[in-house]
């Protein structure tokens, strides 16, 4: 069987995990911008061999994850699920991440049947429509002579084949040197529609909420970035909540912000709007940053 062109159907063949025991799932890996295997991918997956050990009925409402050691890009992933508690409307699982014999990803995820409650949520914040946005594609090329590394463009482009993310301000390997409001936003969906598996929707959230979280920490310094070579930086521990249904393959407007950095971290908060104004998922993430001196 010949190997899929299309970036989407890729993707998702990398989040269709490979079950080599009952609860212990192998995945690949894709290139990513940098030499190590990208941190939303792995989450991403972990997240699908939790998913595969709970009833369909309970849906993921949340997840609490740490980045142990660098992947490696060119090695099958193993996750082996442990199944901590089932109770009557809850459900948690606990995932290890293993490759070369050695953990490099620990997630703790919970899964909740579906069930009327309290309902309120912080409104929606302003933002262009994405139609009016430019694509990855159009934007990158016009800013060639921002990157030391000419290659780094094509790799930035192949990490966004599968998913259509528009910057509403430009994004900080475009202004490195400006000091900005430490605060971005983003749309993304699917390039593609996708199948109706709640799940699978979820997963896709998680695989792109690692892409931009920690843009607005570099914001606040006029920092590039690792596409630059101003920081060096990885994500070190990563949270969401899933609060309402949602559907990656529609807009969704990922708002971003930094409250603090320091001692050598920065930590990033957002929130993932529908485009019709529901919150859907909120998302902290707390990543090493250091700045290399010369």
């Amino acid at each position: 069987m010949s190997e899929p062109n299309d970036p989407l159907e890729i993707l998702l063949n990398l989040l269709d995990l490979e079950r080599i025991e009952e609860d212990i799932f192998r995945g690949m890996s894709r290139p990513a911008v940098v030499p190590r295997v990208f941190g939303g991918q792995v989450a991403a997956q972990a997240l699908v061999a939790a998913g595969r050990t709970v009833p369909e009925e309970r849906g993921a409402h949340s997840l609490h994850a740490y980045f142990l050691r660098s992947g490696d890009p060119g090695a099958p992933i193993v996750y082996q699920v442990d199944r901590i508690r089932d109770g009557r409307s809850f459900t948690t699982r606990r995932v290890v991440a293993i490759q070369h014999g050695q953990p490099i990803f620990h997630l703790s995820a919970s899964f909740q049947t579906a069930e009327e409650g309290l309902e309120h949520q912080e409104p929606m914040p302003a933002a262009p429509d994405p139609e009016t946005l430019p694509e990855a594609a159009e934007l990158l090329p016009r800013h060639a002579d921002k990157f030391p590394d000419p290659t780094v463009i094509d790799r930035l482009l192949e990490a966004r084949a599968a998913v259509d993310l528009r910057n509403v301000e430009d994004p900080p390997f475009l202004t490195a040197g400006v000091v900005r409001e430490p605060r971005s936003q983003v749309w993304f969906r699917t390039r593609g529609k996708l199948a109706d598996d709640p799940l699978l929707h979820v997963c896709l959230a998680t695989y792109v909420s690692d892409m931009t979280l920690l843009d607005s920490v570099l914001l606040a310094h006029g920092r590039g970035g690792w596409a630059i070579g101003d920081v060096i930086g990885a994500s070190l521990d990563h949270a969401m909540w899933f609060h309402r249904p949602f559907r990656a393959d529609e807009w969704l407007l990922y708002d971003q912000q930094s409250p603090s950095a320091s001692g050598g971290r920065g930590l990033g908060t957002a929130r993932i709007y529908t485009q019709d104004g529901r919150l859907v998922v909120s998302v902290i993430q707390e990543g090493m940053i250091r700045v290399p001196w010369s």
